[in-house]
């Protein structure tokens, strides 16, 4: 498959998952707001529980965003033409590749 084809192919796909990251952003976010620490009401314990998922939410939340944005960047490389060929040495990354992510900007021997 050519790299043209392999745009007109992959672009629907990683749209469905831009989507899709931005609405599982969009229903977390209750769970990354600042966790309000009552000395009264919770236990030490139960305090450090809500610290520890406030910081997994966000670290969910970083990776949800830093996939986006490789998502984003190759909806643009589809856009410009540029999709499926290597960002190092230029030759077409093979299909079977981005059957893996569709994201990737190198191929195989450059990813070394």
């Amino acid at each position: 498959m050519e790299p043209d084809e392999m745009a007109t192919y992959f672009a629907p796909l990683l749209k469905l998952e831009l989507v899709q990251l931005q609405k599982d952003s969009g229903e977390t976010a209750e769970s990354r707001k600042p966790v309000e620490l009552d000395q009264q009401s919770v236990g030490r314990l139960s305090r450090m529980d809500a610290l520890q998922n406030l910081a997994m939410a966000r670290a969910v939340d970083l990776r949800r965003h830093a996939r986006a944005r490789a998502i984003t960047a190759a909806l643009a490389r589809a856009e410009a033409g540029e999709f499926g060929y290597c960002e190092e040495c230029g030759e077409p990354i093979p299909f079977r590749r981005l059957v893996l992510d569709p994201a990737f900007t190198r191929c195989v021997g450059c990813q070394r």
